[in-house]
């Protein structure tokens, strides 16, 4: 077991804009460049990190996350549907509406799996209860697969894609599921670790958020509010903790020409100013490097 790092100098800042809630960090390795959106900022964004070459795209409302598209661009998950981001005219086509009312939930987290399947979650916004679940998007169809969760985050494969992470942000917990990809079906539901929901607690230590695999089958996870991002086993045990300049990471994706490049999109929308200024790099895209290499991502099949 590695020991835990406090890596506060070793974390830089890929990215000199701030975003108010960074999210979906996504390597495309085609082109070298990094995307990532800002939810309450409505864009999604696009870093080639060797040239620092930046392009902005605005959306029409709240994007919740964005995955490759096989055809080229992005699906970009919005709060009303699935929409197609053709980067090179900057162009939204339809794909699918969403099957809820948008007043009160929109999509969220989301990966897709080998299959080419786009896994998506969504937000219950009220927050008071989990009615929010986990979206299939195949072949232009959306199937529920009833993973009921208040906040949907943290989905991610293990390298053979036999098991699915998933996570419910506000209940502090991780699930793990077997996989079928032939298929596309979950089933056995197990928690692989449930964080302590004390907020009020010294050692409070943030709740799972936005997560990946590395090509080792370890599960990096964000820690909302803990300030930190975690590596956990497969059966759940803490194997490393990188402490971040930033209280709110969201979400972790592996990058640069060896995959061994952690970014990791935080947020400071709604923080106090004596927590912004104990985490001066709140809103950044940050960087960090790590031992093991992650892997790449699959993109939607239409």
């Amino acid at each position: 077991m590695s020991e835990p790092s406090s890596a506060f100098d070793a974390v830089t800042s890929a990215f000199p804009e701030p975003m108010l809630l960074g999210e979906s960090p996504l390597w495309h390795a085609e082109e070298g460049a990094l995307y990532w959106i800002d939810i309450p900022g409505r864009a999604v964004h696009r870093l080639h990190p060797d040239s620092q070459q930046h392009q902005r795209w605005d959306m029409p409302e709240e994007p919740g996350s964005i995955v490759k598209h096989a055809q080229g661009g992005l699906v970009v998950a919005l709060r009303t549907g699935m929409f197609h981001l053709h980067t090179g005219t900057g162009a939204l086509s339809p794909m699918l509406e969403a099957p809820y009312d948008t007043t009160r939930i929109r999509f969220n987290d989301g990966r897709c799996d080998a299959a080419g399947r786009f896994w998506c979650g969504t937000i219950y916004e009220p927050r008071d209860r989990e009615a929010g679940t986990l979206y299939c998007f195949e072949r232009n169809v959306l199937r529920d697969a009833h993973h009921p969760v208040t906040t949907s985050n943290g989905v991610a494969f293990s390298p053979d894609q036999r098991l699915m992470y998933h996570s419910n942000t506000p209940a502090h917990r991780i699930n793990v599921y077997d996989y079928d990809l032939a298929t596309g079906q979950t089933s056995h539901c197990r928690l692989l670790r449930q964080f302590d929901s004390d907020k009020t607690a010294p050692d409070y230590g943030g709740r799972p958020d936005g997560a990946a695999v590395d090509s080792e089958g370890a599960y990096w996870c964000a820690m909302f509010e803990g300030g930190r991002v975690l590596r956990l086993s497969p059966q759940g045990d803490i194997l490393q903790e990188i402490r971040l300049p930033a209280r709110c990471p969201t979400m972790v994706a592996f990058g640069g020409a060896d995959l061994r490049t952690l970014y990791i999109t935080t947020g400071r929308n709604g923080r106090s100013e004596a927590e912004l200024a104990q985490y001066p790099l709140s809103g950044h895209v940050l960087a960090v490097q790590v031992e093991v290499a992650g892997r790449l991502e699959y993109s939607y099949r239409p």
